[in-house]
């Protein structure tokens, strides 16, 4: 047997996804290279093993090693909120901040075209459309006047950097409705489940979704996935909570970012999970160590942690240890970019217009406030309209700048991923605003730790509220 270290690749253009999972998956019990392994299968050798082992025994985690890839186009902003809601894939969409919207690219739901409502639809999106397409107009002169050129800059990067400014401002207007493209990478477990929730929504579109998502899947994974049927438990936990939920009262609150929980000996726990991963002492031991340390020592050693870490770097698994829970709110713009951090847990309320919209600063100082403002009202008037009978499917003329509530748990981490990420310069405003009161909320209570996120001290959410938004939540006519 040869000994000497292999690592090589088993090409997807050579071997079925089925076949490169079960080769992997045979390594528990052959001797064998994964190459030699390989070479004896064939799909029907590759589906009897699945069929036996992954389906009949339940050894899923076989499936993972099996991978598509998936491109779905003109599909909903709203159905893609559902797609990227599984957590261990790979998604690249139609970016609202560096493309202009085709006025006639939006869906019209199958709950709508059976509605008496469908001619009041297609005229709000019309006039939604028509409304974008006259704010990037009306935003064309203010971008350039407020988008100093930088020594050196050429024309064109110049009006292309006050292009996206426009564009940034006009996204505002664009109803869940619009169609964008996604690309998806997933393996067959995660795809699995991933159907199984589609075809369990509450939504036809993203129902048929699924259902084509099945049928394009078993062209490559026909054993892996074959067994996805509805989560009928699914639609029984909607029906059972949506009734008690709507008969809380409703108490408005003006707090958009609030931490509700977070654990005050964080910084402790993660400085003793450190001390553990490089000592030989006992957890309790190294937690009793940094917890009897005086604030100069502690600081001393969060130093150590941070201080050789490059811009590229990872912060350690250690970061992990201390959590903080947030009831956020936060306008469907910035919602769609809050939600690719999957790492978090999230639970987002439906689309709804009950929370008001958000007026960026761009609009008023370009004089469209009074359009973009009637577009928001006849939105939010249908929206009740049809809210009345489809509930669910009256989310499609929700534009990106009404208010969305989401619940999120994420630990240290992840906050410092989060946090950099989307409070750089070059994220849209209506992200940073959320990423800077997530964090001015962790720094509170973990300073130490928190302080090496080290983000600039220029802007706070309260500046980038001030400096941008007209209003963050106006409510239209009741």
């Amino acid at each position: 047997m040869d000994l000497e270290r292999r690592v090589y690749r088993l090409s997807p253009s050579q071997l079925s996804a089925e076949t490169i999972a079960v080769t992997f998956a045979k390594t528990s019990r052959s001797p064998e290279p994964f190459d030699v392994i390989a070479a004896e299968l064939d799909e029907e050798k590759s589906a009897k093993f699945s069929e036996k082992w992954i389906v009949g025994y339940g050894h899923s985690s076989v499936a993972e090693h099996a991978v598509i890839h998936l491109a779905m186009e003109n599909i909903s902003r709203l159905a893609i909120e559902s797609i990227e809601g599984n957590r261990l894939a790979s998604y690249t969409e139609k970016s609202t901040r560096y493309q202009e919207w085709n006025p006639k690219a939006f869906v019209i739901p199958d709950e709508i075209q059976a509605s008496s409502l469908k001619s009041e639809y297609l005229q709000l999106m019309d006039q939604l459309f028509s409304t974008y397409a006259q704010a990037l107009q009306a935003l064309k002169p203010w971008s350039e006047a407020t988008t100093p050129r930088m020594e050196g800059e050429s024309e064109k990067a110049w009006a292309n950097r006050a292009r996206v400014k426009a564009v940034d401002v006009a996204r505002f207007i664009l109803p869940a409705a619009s169609m964008a493209n996604v690309g998806v990478t997933m393996n067959a477990r995660v795809l699995e489940y991933a159907i199984k929730k589609m075809l369990s929504s509450e939504l036809a579109e993203i129902r048929m979704i699924g259902a084509e998502t099945k049928c394009v899947g078993m062209q490559e994974l026909p054993t892996l996935i074959k067994h996805t049927d509805p989560i009928a438990y699914y639609g029984e936990v909607r029906k059972s909570f949506t009734g008690v939920a709507h008969a809380i009262d409703t108490i408005r609150s003006t707090e958009w970012c609030k931490m509700l929980d977070a654990d005050p000996y964080g910084e402790a726990k993660i400085l003793a999970g450190v001390l553990y991963r490089f000592g030989d002492d006992s957890y309790s031991v190294a937690l009793d160590q940094v917890q009897n340390m005086d604030d100069e020592t502690r600081q001393s050693l969060a130093g150590k942690l941070f201080e050789r870490m490059g811009i590229h770097d990872q912060t350690l698994r250690e970061l992990e240890y201390t959590d903080y829970t947030f009831d956020l709110v936060m306008d469907q713009g910035a919602y769609f970019e809050f939600k690719r951090h999957r790492m978090m847990s999230q639970t987002p309320q439906a689309l709804t217009t009950n929370l008001g919209f958000a007026i960026p600063k761009g609009i008023s100082e370009a004089g469209f406030e009074e359009k973009f403002c009637a577009a928001m009202d006849q939105a939010n008037e249908l929206y009740n309209r049809i809210a009345k009978s489809e509930p669910y499917a009256a989310s499609y003329v929700v534009p990106n700048a009404f208010n969305r509530r989401v619940l999120c748990r994420l630990n240290l981490r992840e906050s410092f991923h989060f946090c950099k990420l989307r409070s750089a310069s070059n994220a849209h405003f209506s992200i940073r605003r959320v990423a800077r009161g997530m964090y001015e909320k962790i720094v509170e209570i973990h300073p130490i730790l928190a302080g090496f996120m080290n983000l600039d001290e220029g802007e706070s959410s309260h500046s980038i509220t001030t400096d941008y938004f007209s209003s963050v939540d106006k409510r239209p006519p009741s």
